[in-house]
């Protein structure tokens, strides 16, 4: 009999192995509906879109752009009624993908978009990987499992790489704090001895002391 914590960890490994994100954009009819996702470098991204429409004879068309951290264009594409992005990345940060209604809209409104993103182990092909390496059942699950734990361990990596970034920005961003005090203490006492020194020799001319 399964323990509780194999219970557990089977559970973790197969929210990990879910295949994918699928999210449900309602696009306005003016303006742009974007989505954004933190992704370290080297991973792979396939992404699926595709209007969803009520009225078949008359689909209304987006347009649909990629771009990585640094503004790069990944993927545009204008006039599509369904569309896929597939790339590795290169940058490690936030990767915006944005829809917008382009010019044809008939019935005008808003437009429901469905966009299938799957990033690292969720975007492997596993049934060609089976076909490849001859595997199935539950060797194939094994090698699932030992993907989810190559994704965990390098999403740690990258986490741990993440933080001490932050944590040298802060130091940094302390020690600046720190001499900035110090600068305007000593501004102040010397604008404070200006002072005393200016008041002195005005009493002293004054033949006040």
């Amino acid at each position: 009999m399964r323990s509780p914590c194999s219970w557990l960890l089977i559970l973790l490994f197969l929210v990990l192995l879910r295949p994918g994100q699928s999210i449900w954009l309602t696009l306005p009819s003016t303006g742009t509906k974007c989505v954004s996702e933190e992704i370290q470098n080297n991973v792979v991204v396939l992404a699926d879109y595709v209007v969803i429409s009520d009225d078949h004879s008359h689909s209304p068309t987006i347009s649909a752009k990629v771009t990585s951290p640094y503004g790069n264009n990944l993927h545009l594409r204008e006039n599509a009624t369904h569309g896929q992005f597939a790339f590795t990345t290169h940058e490690a940060g936030n990767y915006l993908a944005c829809f917008w209604i382009d010019g044809h809209n008939p019935g005008g409104g808003s437009v429901s978009v469905n966009l299938d993103w799957k990033t690292g182990i969720g975007a492997k092909d596993w049934d060609s990987v089976a076909r490849k390496e001859k595997i199935e059942g539950l060797e194939l699950e094994l090698r699932k499992l030992e993907g989810a734990v190559e994704a965990i361990h390098e999403n740690l990596l990258f986490l741990k790489s993440r933080e001490a970034e932050m944590r040298t920005v802060s130091e940094k961003t302390n020690t600046r704090v720190a001499w900035f005090s110090i600068m305007s203490l000593g501004v102040c006492i010397a604008v404070s001895s200006l002072q005393l020194w200016h008041l002195k020799r005005f009493f002293q001319k004054k033949k006040l002391i």
